[in-house]
């Protein structure tokens, strides 16, 4: 019957719907979620696993339904970590960014109740984020088709999924890292099921899995299983859309989420494999699978364990018809949880197929954990892990607290927490078991000793210190795991960090030296005494090596100016500048990046310090005075000026009460017209500037990102829709430049075919689809096979002055020291019009 819900719920969508929604909020705040999410799941056995590519590309809604709604146990399972994407709210990017879209992932299935894997482990790994691709075999060829593939048999092997569905179709529309993920989800299907498919996983305790069904997303004319998802959910007092819709809005960094309002929505899928029955029609996502206990015992043939599991599912229901009756639940749960143990103990013993017994035990061992959640939230067990100092260090000290409150009516009998430590880590000190009446709390503080050849933290991986709460209830023990409130990070005794990370040695003016800053932190607890170092490239001096540094206190910096001696002549290359810090025996050289926002907490980024010094010849007129409106997304301005160019931010504020006549050039930062709304405002003083005889050159836009088409520019300039088909991914594509004898690519530097060499990840993205005949056009290139574009540098007269739209990305150039990415993006800020 309850498989059946689903479809009773839509016919009486449309009259919950005309309920207001103040009083389906208030109808809802009467019922307690967490522990209606904590019950839900005892509803159904079913799992479900939804495929994809990169963080915030889960089927969100339909998640939300499934999981809040149905009670199903639900996954994502993700490629990357995003790492090539752009970023909304800071300017991290790369193995940073990834960070932050992971977090961002996690705390977004939160709230729809869904449980998140990756493919990708660490930071840098094979199945990495390079940029859009437009194609499989591109995105096969880079992670590695066996890597990425494994990875996806030993997922679906560890959850073993019931249902499985991609988010993305494998068709030339789409991203190709989407594609690749339907490709090996489809493919998967088959192969998870066949022992002789990656044979060492069965070695390492991993069994065969014969996923039942396999979705695809479909259109309505296609689809075998359409069902409504609009309903309003009493409890949580908005329907499931919206819910998927709150989780989005936690994709910050990408400009997810938006408000919309309770109306219907249909999901409409199609059943591509199973092995539950032939495809075709079906009335639920659910035909053909048992989807409870009581359906599970009519195939088993064991008389006991099928009076067993109807009993048991029987207890399920009745602590769901209790709801919200708190009590109620807490005094059913733990027989429930005794009743789980023994019906496990009766499937070991049975003479039930190996198969059916493997994935009973599976199914039991899922639902005692599900009820060991429930029991700790109906009995309102509140449990706090906290250290008294959450960045450690190897071989160093910590205190570790975990705070039990009882906030239920029943007493918790052999109270007792258990820390989990990494290998080699040591507890000091034991806590006695104690009782807890109502209302009572109890404080278990532990000291902690890091094993001297700890590991550094690792952001994928989860906390180095977690503890497991045990306790009885009616006879019955109970626990589950917690982990600290703070990330806990082991990092190095003394972290340092080069400033600048990368310059840029201009051999077309080449100065005698350079300066390094080199900023040390003490991650130690106290006093420390330190040196610094800073290895150069041979024929490079450093003439003030080896300066001692002292720390008082942990967390404290320190900042060392290192001078480098210049050779006469420098060859075009990159070099690398390697500081190293000598403390506690230790030779040191790592730095750390602390990232930190409200919506995910604070996190960090462990990689090798250094200063890439890239070599090369870069001309410019150090007199022109160059204005940047910085958009908050790029570091381009820094840059230009880090080389010598005069550059003045226009920052937010500034920009309308700034006298633009005292600039040569002006420069729109990527995406600002997104991010500055007092740009929007002083649009028309910008094009007075270019009017007045200025020259104004703005970098890259999305369509949506309030680019007027007839108004941002002085003509009128159209940004490619949908974005997909408007960017050339291939950053090794073939540029022809249609005008090599304009200024534009001879002054001041001479621009030849190797300056659009060893460009970093993509050509340009949100190509220009139409504009004004006043436009010129320089350049052109194109995807392997493709038509070409031949929209990446358009300029106009306007008035006295040149008005400069291109849509390359010379960020991802300029911010990883490519030579032509500097070199042509300095000639498009140096023109004027009198050239």
């Amino acid at each position: 019957m309850k498989r059946f819900m689903a479809v009773i719920m839509s016919v009486l969508l449309t009259s919950a719907l005309m309920v207001p929604a103040s009083a389906q909020e208030q109808k809802a705040s009467e019922k307690p979620k967490d522990l209606w999410s904590a019950l839900k799941p005892l509803d159904t056995i079913i799992s479900f696993l939804n495929t994809g590519a990169h963080p915030d590309d889960e089927r969100s809604d339909l998640l939300a339904y499934l999981s809040r709604g149905k009670g199903v146990r639900t996954a994502s399972l993700i490629a990357n970590r995003g790492e090539g994407g752009q970023n909304e709210i800071g300017n991290e990017l790369g193995n940073a960014l990834g960070i932050i879209r992971s977090r961002e992932l996690i705390e977004a299935s939160k709230v729809t109740g869904v449980t998140v894997y990756h493919l990708s482990r660490k930071p840098s790994d094979e199945i990495y984020d390079f940029g859009f691709s437009k194609s499989k075999e591109e995105t096969l060829a880079k992670w590695g088709e066996q890597t990425a593939y494994e990875r996806v048999i030993r997922m679906i092997r560890t959850y073993r999924p019931d249902i499985v569905m991609p988010s993305f179709l494998d068709v030339d529309t789409e991203h190709g890292h989407h594609r690749t993920m339907n490709y090996l989800t489809v493919k998967a299907y088959q192969d998870a099921a066949d022992p002789s498919v990656f044979p060492e996983q069965l070695k390492e305790g991993l069994k065969p899995w014969a996923i039942k069904k396999l979705y695809l997303p479909s259109d309505q004319k296609n689809a075998t299983t359409s069902f409504e998802i609009g309903m309003m959910d009493d409890v949580y007092g908005k329907t499931y859309p919206q819910i998927g819709e709150e989780s989005r809005f936690l994709h910050k960094s990408q400009g997810m989420g938006q408000d919309i309002p309770a109306a219907p929505r249909t999901i409409n899928l199609k059943l591509e494999k199973s092995r539950v029955g032939t495809p075709g029609k079906e009335q639920t996502l659910f035909d053909q699978i048992p989807y409870d206990f009581k359906e599970y015992a009519g195939t088993v043939n064991d008389k006991r364990v099928k009076k067993n599991l109807v009993k048991l599912q029987e207890e399920f229901e009745g602590m769901i018809e209790e709801y919200p009756n708190r009590a109620a639940i807490a005094e059913d749960v733990y027989p429930a949880i005794k009743q789980t143990e023994k019906l496990e103990k009766l499937v070991k013993n049975s003479s039930l197929p190996t198969e059916t017994k493997s994935d009973l035990l599976f199914r039991l061992d899922r639902k005692e954990k599900q009820l060991m959640d429930l029991a700790a939230e109906a009995s309102k067990i509140d449990v706090r892990v906290d250290l008294n100092q959450p960045v450690l260090v190897q071989g160093g000290s910590a205190r570790v607290t975990v705070t039990v409150q009882n906030n239920g009516k029943q007493t918790l009998k052999h109270v007792m927490p258990a820390l989990h430590l990494p290998t080699g880590w040591k507890q000091v000190g034991h806590v006695p078991k104690t009782k807890l009446k109502r209302g009572q709390s109890q404080k278990f503080t532990y000291g902690i000793k890091v094993a001297k050849n700890a590991s550094y933290y690792q952001p994928y991986d989860p906390s180095v210190i977690s503890a497991s709460i045990s306790y009885k209830v009616h006879g019955t023990t109970a626990q589950k795991t917690y982990e600290p409130e703070q990330t806990a990070a082991v990092l190095p005794d003394v972290s340092v960090k080069n400033d600048p990370e990368s310059l840029v040695v201009n051999t077309a003016d080449l100065k005698d030296s350079i300066q390094v800053k080199v900023e040390a932190k003490n991650n130690t607890a106290g006093k420390e005494t330190a040196v610094l170092h800073l290895n150069a490239p041979e024929g490079w001096n450093v003439t003030n090596n080896d300066q001692e540094i002292t720390f008082q206190k942990k967390g404290e910096v320190q900042n060392a100016t290192f001078t480098v001696d210049l050779p006469h002549s420098v060859k075009e290359d990159d070099y690398t500048l390697k500081p190293e810090v000598r403390v506690n025996g230790k030779q040191l050289s790592t730095s750390v990046q602390d990232i930190s926002y409200p919506h995910i907490g604070t996190f960090y980024y462990l990689y090798d310090a250094g200063t890439k010094a890239t070599a090369f010849p870069l001309h410019f007129d150090a007199g022109k005075k160059i204005g940047y409106v910085e958009s908050g997304f790029d570091s381009v301005s820094d840059k230009l000026r880090a080389v010598g160019m005069n550059v003045v931010s226009l920052e937010k504020g500034k920009l309308e009460s700034a006298d633009l006549s005292q600039f040569d050039t002006i420069v729109v930062g990527i995406r600002a017209y997104l991010s500055r709304e007092d740009l929007l405002q002083n649009n028309s003083k910008l094009l007075d500037f270019v009017k007045n005889g200025g020259h104004l050159v703005v970098q890259y836009h999305k369509p949506e990102d309030k680019w007027e088409a007839e108004k941002s520019a002085p003509y009128k300039l159209v940004i490619g829709s949908p974005s997909i088909r408007w960017r050339v991914t291939d950053e090794n594509a073939k540029v022809t430049v249609t005008k090599p004898e304009h200024p534009l690519f001879n002054t001041p530097n001479k621009i030849t075919d190797s300056d659009w060499d060893h460009w970093v990840q993509e050509r340009g993205l949100y190509y220009t689809s139409d504009w004004d005949d006043h436009f010129e056009t320089f350049v052109s290139m194109a995807d392997p096979g493709e038509k070409p574009f031949t929209g990446g540098i358009l300029m106009a007269d306007y008035g006295k002055g040149s008005y400069l739209y291109t849509n390359l990305v010379w960020y991802r150039q300029i911010q990883n020291n490519v030579p032509g990415g500097y070199r042509i993006f300095t000639n498009l800020i140096d023109y004027s019009k009198e050239q």
